[in-house]
């Protein structure tokens, strides 16, 4: 399936065949339903959406992770090198790093905002050092590297109806939602690294703090002051939806089946934090197999009407660079 992507793509030189084939693979086994929802994209912009998830996810794991065998350096050191290289393979693509060649040749076709790529590093800094945010604005300023600027960065791809620039705050808000039902599904996991990701003001407001939220994290429950804040975040999460959901029509009609399917199974996992009453120090809420799958099979049939439309057509990137 790689190749008649990759060939729909234009994409001929093999090293860099090889590299796409490692970014779909990371995309592949860590982001399951992004995954699902690229599979109803056009062939031809899978490549780069894989490119752009692949470099995201390496330098979150950089950050996240325990650092592989052998490898000595810390994580400030790796991303500082990460965004060097960054910067020598967008001035002189294809670099040499997989990863990075695929991202710079994704950038070329695209014609992508490199600022966007310096944004999202500055957040994944952040998180060597900042392990709380007191208010939302100080919350909005890591999520907009985080997660607003991966909207930002798709959008070219995607494709719009529109000048880009309408379209642009209803894709950054549509990562923000993405990244808010993440801190709401994995708080434990967040503490256990050392970090809250909620405003601790309005988290303040209900009577909670760290220490409460390590309470119910150490015992696996929540109490009822708890589980008013964390309803309180679930509420803003929702109004983010609601407001990035207006903008998927002005996508490119062969793009807005993927764009619809991941924004409702994502919202899905807003649904099973509700119907389990905030039990996220207990359970990890997901969105089963089978219900991605019947989301996914309704979305298939307009992806393919549209690309039957010759939508896909206007979406094929720039010819092989050089």
């Amino acid at each position: 399936m790689i190749r008649g992507e990759l060939d729909a793509a234009g994409i001929h030189d093999e090293r860099l065949r090889a590299a796409y084939q490692r970014c779909r693979d990371l995309n592949a086994r860590h982001g399951r339903t992004f995954f699902l929802a690229t599979r109803l994209l056009a062939p031809a912009q899978r490549p780069a959406i894989h490119a752009l998830y692949g470099f995201a996810r390496w330098a979150d794991d950089i950050v996240d992770e325990p650092p592989a065998a052998g490898v000595v350096d810390a994580p400030a050191t790796r991303l500082a090198a990460v965004a060097r290289d960054l910067r020598a393979s967008l001035s002189d693509p294809p670099g040499t790093d997989p990863i990075l060649a695929a991202l710079a040749d994704t950038v070329t076709r695209y014609r992508i905002d490199t600022v966007l790529f310096d944004d999202f590093l500055d957040s994944m800094r952040m998180d060597l050092t900042v392990t709380d945010y007191p208010d939302r604005a100080a919350l909005d300023r890591y999520v907009h590297g985080s997660a607003a600027v991966i909207g930002l960065q798709v959008l070219p791809v995607l494709g719009t109806v529109v000048p880009r620039a309408e379209a642009a705050p209803y894709a950054a808000a549509l990562g923000k939602a993405f990244q808010l039902t993440n801190f709401l599904r994995d708080i434990a996991e967040d503490l256990d690294r050392g970090r809250v990701y909620l405003p601790a003001d309005e988290l303040a407001a209900f009577g909670v703090d760290r220490d409460r939220l390590r309470w119910c994290r150490e015992r696996r429950c929540v109490d009822s002051e708890v589980r008013a804040a964390l309803a309180a975040q679930h509420a803003v999460a929702r109004d983010w939806y609601r407001f990035a959901d207006t903008g998927i029509a002005l996508l490119d009609p062969v793009s807005r089946p993927c764009v619809a399917t991941a924004a409702v199974l994502y919202a899905e996992i807003l649904d099973r934090i509700e119907d389990s009453e905030f039990a996220v120090f207990e359970t990890r809420a997901t969105v089963g197999n089978a219900r991605r799958a019947r989301v996914a099979g309704s979305a298939l049939a307009r992806a393919w009407w549209a690309r039957r439309a010759g939508h896909a057509n206007r979406l094929a990137p720039a010819s092989e660079p050089g």
